[in-house]
């Protein structure tokens, strides 16, 4: 499997996500810079990850969403290739359209940083397959703006096309329906708010995270 992961100015989890991805696929991803016009060719999966791109000055994930390397991403989205964006790369693909919806700040306008307890939604994506619906799992959390929202048009939608991937077991932060992370219609795409590869290692906590990126070898 090919993989990229891409790389903006206050990204601090981009080597945490392309250690998870060899650690899985057994070769090194190429590292992306945001100012690149172009993705290396045969990719089959591209990763956002989180941190603080452009450090939130204007809106979290909204200068990211305008980098010279985002329109190569929509066209790799468009074409089928799976794209995952972990916190700052969930906010960056609401932010370009390719999932729906907006992250706002946690209720009480806390940052969060600690593990949470996850409930599995579906199990009939790439990305979710590891798993068995319903299971409960455990991911960390880093975030200030993780309050999922959309309308209740948007959301039934979602709920409707099996869209939900992940929720939360405890509202921690008050997004709506609970909705840790969001799937588009055709299940290439996933957006979360955890950080899956903060977990993959038992010395580091726990690895339910792991199979979150072994599903992607189908």
């Amino acid at each position: 499997m090919k993989s990229a992961v891409l790389v903006f100015p206050g990204s601090n989890c981009d080597r945490d996500m392309a250690v998870a991805l060899e650690t899985v696929t057994g070769k090194k991803p190429h590292m992306v810079w945001h100012g690149d016009s172009a993705l290396p060719d045969g990719l089959d999966i591209i990763a956002l990850p989180g941190g603080f791109s452009y450090g939130d000055y204007l809106r979290s994930g909204a200068m990211a969403a305008r980098s010279h390397i985002i329109g190569e991403v929509i066209k790799a989205a468009e074409k089928g290739v799976k794209i995952l964006g972990v916190c700052n790369g969930f906010q960056v693909l609401t932010e370009i359209g390719l999932l729906p919806g907006a992250l706002m700040r946690n209720k009480n306008i806390e940052f969060i940083c600690r593990d949470a307890k996850l409930i599995v939604a579906q199990n009939r994506s790439v990305f979710t397959s590891g798993y068995e619906k319903g299971q409960e799992i455990i991911i960390p959390v880093a975030h200030h703006d993780g309050n999922y929202f959309a309308d209740d048009e948007t959301l039934d939608r979602l709920e409707d096309d099996d869209c939900v991937a992940f929720r939360y077991a405890d509202n921690i932060n008050g997004s709506a329906r609970d909705i840790a992370g969001v799937l588009n219609k055709a299940g290439n795409i996933l957006g979360m708010m955890p950080h899956p590869e903060r977990a993959i290692d038992p010395k580091h906590g726990g690895t339910d995270g792991l199979k979150l990126f072994e599903s992607l070898l189908g």
